[in-house]
């Protein structure tokens, strides 16, 4: 395996410890800065502000080298992250969590660009799976090892690794990378070509419809799992690794769906599979053994669209890949960022942890409502290429 292509899956494994790394820690964290649990979920929201702000830099960093750029990007993962480690107060927490979320889109945006460069064309699409991995096993294990570090030591060891993973990334991008030149030159405007049609809009619309509604229970699933299913807070370390095994599977499953299915078709039904899933977690979540498996099944559906619409973004956005790549990391984040909002106003108000997941439901049905329509309009009469 080439050690540029790792170099760049290290970068998204930073990514996926600070993305996820509040949904373990968030109870602990709440406590220690002296916030209520739904002011501390104000962290996943600034951060996932960072990515959609960060992204749109991609549009005026045409002219420099990708290489370069990979670089720039792992040098703010770390200065975003060990900023978080220092942070004196939730205030400045919530500053630095923004900077760590600045570099996100962008790194995948400009990774899959990079990535495809690197190999044979037969070898791309095996390339940018490499590079996605990182976050893949960041959610099975950087994220249950950042919950342990939290609940044994100090949330600020936590923010360290990543930011430590940061350094290495950018140290690693220097040396094992090679220059892949810069983009093709289309024009300013020209990137924005692709948003004239009606399939971009429709990924996006289901991405943020479906991430907030899957969300608004994953954002607070670790008081979920202490307060109504009845684990310890020694219990997240190996809870998280239950979700992060849930994510790989998920992931994994749709990939492979994917040799027979259309994008949109998969997205589609794994997004409804989420209705009766966040129905059986409110209902459900009191029994332990049952909190679980549902935690497993939830993360899978929570990652189990992201392979094929990640995958569809790219076809349906011919002349600005690297914009499209960046706008479904945005739609992403913006949905985790409303969730936190949206699930936290339902605890503040009702003081319930199960509530989220009923708030999320009708949100996860209209996108899969918007995917379905991207299948049937577009994807399903077509030929495989």
């Amino acid at each position: 395996m080439k050690k540029s292509l790792l170099a760049l899956a290290a970068g998204t494994f930073a990514l996926g410890i600070a993305e996820f790394v509040m949904m373990g820690i968030i109870g602990k964290l709440s406590q220690d800065l002296g916030v209520s649990i739904s002011q501390t979920g104000h962290l996943i929201s600034a951060y996932a502000s960072g990515v959609c702000f960060g992204a749109f830099f991609l549009l005026f960093m045409r002219k420099y080298k990708l290489k370069n750029l990979m670089m720039l990007f792992a040098a703010v993962i770390a200065v975003g992250n060990i900023g978080a480690a220092l942070a004196p107060d939730f205030h400045t927490l919530m500053l630095a969590r923004f900077i760590s979320g600045l570099p996100h889109g962008a790194f995948f945006g400009v990774g899959a660009i990079v990535a495809r460069r690197l190999v044979d064309p037969s070898r791309q699409v095996q390339a940018v799976s490499i590079m996605i991995a990182g976050m893949t096993i960041a959610t099975l294990c950087g994220v249950p090892m950042a919950t342990f570090l939290t609940n044994n030591f100090s949330w600020r060891i936590a923010f360290g690794v990543v930011g430590a993973s940061g350094v290495i990334t950018f140290v690693a991008i220097k040396l094992f990378v090679p220059q892949v030149g810069k983009l093709d030159p289309i024009g300013f405007w020209g990137q924005f070509r692709f948003l004239r049609t009606l399939p971009p809009w429709l990924i996006f619309g289901g991405v943020i419809l479906a991430q907030t509604g899957l969300y608004c229970w994953y954002s607070y699933v670790d008081p979920l799992l202490v307060h109504v299913s009845g684990f310890t807070t020694d219990d997240l370390s190996w809870l998280m690794v239950v979700g992060g095994a849930g994510m790989l599977v998920g992931n994994l499953f749709s990939g492979r769906m994917g040799n027979y299915f259309k994008p949109a078709a998969i997205a589609s039904a794994i997004m409804f599979a989420g209705l009766p899933t966040l129905a059986a977690i409110y209902f459900c979540s009191t029994i332990s053994w049952l909190a679980v498996v549902l935690l497993f099944m939830g993360t899978a559906i929570l990652f189990g669209s992201g392979s094929p619409l990640q995958s569809s973004i790219v076809g349906y956005s011919k002349g600005g890949e690297m914009l499209g790549a960046a706008l479904i990391q945005i739609a992403y984040n913006a949905g985790n960022a409303i969730a936190a909002w949206l699930g936290g106003i339902f605890i503040a108000r009702y003081d319930d942890y199960r509530l989220p997941t009923v708030a999320g439901m009708p949100l996860v049905l209209a996108g899969a409502v918007m995917i379905l329509i991207l299948y049937r309009r577009f994807e399903r009469e077509k030929t495989r290429g």
